[in-house]
This record gives C-alpha cells, structure tokens and sequence, in this order.
C-alpha cells in the first residue's frame, strides 16, 4: 500500500527534503518508523516523528559533517541515534538494531540492516511498521489489520516481549485506552502473560512508571484497565494501594471524562487516606504539586461541597478566600472536576478572585490608630464583606465600622 494522505504530504518540509537527498546520493534506506507511522495511517498529524536508517552512526555522522549539517545532543549515539539540525529543524535518525542481551530494563544491541530484525524487536504491533518516504508501507506483523481494528497486540509472543522490558505491560494498557474500542478486547493469552511477568515492574524506576501510568488515566476505558491491574497482580508493583477503593475510581472516572482533569485528580478516587498518597510518592517520585493535590482532594472532597440554595459556589469561594496557600484555586477546580460539579467548574473559572477594599491606611485616615485595633478592626470587616458575598465596597464597609 502507498500512503498519500494530506498528513503525510505535509511532513515534507525543507528540511526533510534535504535530510532525504543526503541519504538517497549515499544510498541509505531512510524511513519512518514507529509511532509517527501508526499516527499517519490514522489520520493523525504525528507531534513527533522517528527516522530509522540502514546507514550506521559513524556513517551518518561522516555525511553530515561532510555536508556542513549541525549535530546535536551526542548522548543517543551508542544507542544509534544521530540528531541533525536542518531549516530549524532537528531530525532523530536512528540506525536499526538487534537487541543482544536484555534485563527487563535496558538492552544491549547491535546494528543491522535488516527491518524486518528491528521490527521484530519493538513491543506492539501498531508501533512496529516503516514508511517510506514515496508513501510504501512496511508492515512485517500486521500492525495496519490490527490499527483498523482496533486491536493491541505484542509483536510476537507476548511473555518475550514483555520480558525484553516490563515497562510494556503499562504501554499495553496506554495504547489499549488510546485505540480499543470497547473494553474487555484483550486476547487471554496476552493477560496470562501480564500476569506471570507483572512482578517484573518491581524493578523499573518510579519516574518510568508515572510517565506511562500519567498516560493510562487520560486515556479511554480508564476504570476498566485501572481495575485490570487489580485483578492481574500489577498494581502493588506500580505503588497503587493494596485495596483501592475500585467503585470510588469507576465513579469518579465517569464524572470527569470531559473535564480535562490532571493525572493525580483521577487517581486520588482509589485513595482512601493520605498514606496512600505517601506510598505512591515513595514509589513513583511524583511532583511536590501533585502530591500537594492528591493530600488535598483526600482531605477536602467529601467536606468541601456546593451550598444548598441560591449560592451553591459560596463553600468553595470561601474556602479560596481564607486560604493563605498557593495554588488553592487550581486545587479548588479539581476537586470540582472530582466531584462531577460541570456546571459550578464553568462558574468557578469565570470568578474572579475579589480583592479586599479596605487597608489599614483606610483606617488609619479614620482615626484608629493602634496596630493592634487596626488588625481587629480589618479582620471584623472581612468578615462583615464575606458575609455579603463580597460584594459591599470601601464606603459600604467603613460606615460598618463606625456601627461596630
């Protein structure tokens, strides 16, 4: 088959153009590889786009700098990555390759010509096939029956796949909420193989888990494949609570599908204390900011809640306006994504925060003079302008003060 969709057309700049009649006059093989490729055939403009290449590092190296092309970034060389820089724009090249040795983590490997060996060696399906720069799809293990299907499956068997690097169990479930179309599509022999080798997770470190697991709650079919891990013995290896509140995390799954809620906002639903959220910072390394976000969603989503009556929004607006921490306000929206609150999300993110109308200078001009009686008097008023909905001004409030 030749691919000649618009998305593809549009990735020929100057620059590809250039970087093409480099390897086309050395008699290199230049293609597309990977995810680009899978995101080409569905329609998709790729964010980034691999190059994978018959020619070896030092061969590239030697024609790049023979033809006066910037090299950047040296540290993927022993990998077989070469960078180049042309037309302001960096092109990642890398050499096909065998992998010799694995552990689970990392590889050892050797180049090669041949694409069918380095297809061989990547982890999906969908994530295995080439594209020629004239359009020529390459596909050795029907990735492109098993894109329009809808289907995730291993190159290969799954154990040995999984085996080369156990971070590929996660990537499994990340590519199955981002292409599979009903949950539950999974072939027994893929879930066995998951399950024999989750302990393998143990090992990988908890900044490469996040990464994946980040991915896995912004995708589709998110409660079924957070519930999955349970019942396939991943989820103590990847730092989830041993018994993770399951009906909390459907539920809250449900509420939030369009509201653009944040990784730890999602999860916090299998969270049942602020232990949990310290577990998962022991294993996973997560931000300063998003544990701050899960100890306060534990904390705050079952007591912080909208009023009844005409001003359901005012819990929330009170809470912003007597906090003294940062980010209170983008903490207060999703804990309202978590709750399901669509409408008071929308009314929240148009408020803007009011600013006090009343300084001690005010005050001062007023004949009240003790730093102490002006701390009294400013902390009387604030709570005088609360209960107004902050809505009383300068004058309002200080005829207020001569009654108090």
């Amino acid at each position: 088959m030749k691919l000649q969709a618009p998305q593809f057309q549009a990735l020929f700049t100057p620059g590809l153009r250039s970087v093409a009649e480099l390897f086309e006059k050395k008699n290199y093989e230049l293609r597309i590889a990977g995810g680009a490729v899978r995101d080409l055939l569905s329609g998709v403009t790729p964010q980034d786009i691999d190059f994978a290449t018959t020619a070896t590092p030092a061969e590239m190296k030697e024609m790049f700098t023979a033809a006066g092309v910037r090299l950047i970034n040296n540290k993927g060389e022993k990998h077989g990555t070469i960078t180049a820089r042309l037309h302001e724009q960096n092109f990642e090249i890398t050499t096909l390759r065998i992998d010799v040795v694995t552990d689970g983590r990392h590889a050892e490997v050797e180049f090669t010509t041949d694409w069918h060996k380095d297809a061989e060696r990547r982890d999906l399906t969908v994530n295995s096939m080439f594209l020629g720069l004239d359009g020529t799809l390459y596909d050795f293990f029907n990735g492109y029956e098993d894109l329009k299907s809808k289907k995730i499956r291993f190159v290969g068997k799954a154990a040995e796949r999984i085996q080369e690097d156990y971070l590929r169990i996660l990537r499994y479930f990340r590519f199955y909420g981002r292409i599979a179309e009903e949950p539950g599509d999974h072939e027994p022999n893929t879930l066995q193989a998951i399950r024999e080798n989750a302990k393998g997770l143990a090992g990988i470190s908890g900044e490469r888990i996040w990464v994946e697991l980040k991915k896995i709650l912004l995708g589709n079919h998110v409660s079924h494949l957070v519930q999955l891990m349970y019942e396939l013995d991943i989820a103590q290896y990847i730092g989830l609570p041993l018994d993770g509140n399951l009906e909390e995390f459907a539920r809250v799954s449900k509420n939030i599908q369009n509201l653009s809620p944040k990784p730890m906002t999602v999860l916090t639903s299998l969270f049942k204390g602020k232990d949990d959220v310290t577990n998962l910072d022991l294993r996973l390394k997560i931000s300063k900011e998003e544990k701050n976000l899960g100890l306060f969603l534990v904390k705050h989503r079952q007591e912080l809640t909208k009023a009844p009556g005409p001003e359901p929004l005012r819990p929330y607006q009170d809470f912003l306006m007597d906090s003294r921490e940062a980010n209170t306000n983008s903490k207060i929206l999703e804990l309202l994504k978590y709750q399901g609150e669509e409408q008071l999300l929308k009314e929240m993110q148009e408020w803007t925060v009011p600013s006090f109308p009343v300084s001690g200078h005010d005050l001062r001009k007023m004949g009240v003079s003790s730093g102490k009686e002006i701390g009294t008097a400013l902390q009387q008023l604030r709570d005088e302008w609360k209960k107004s909905g902050y809505h009383m001004d300068k004058e309002e409030l200080l005829s207020c003060l001569k009654k108090l």
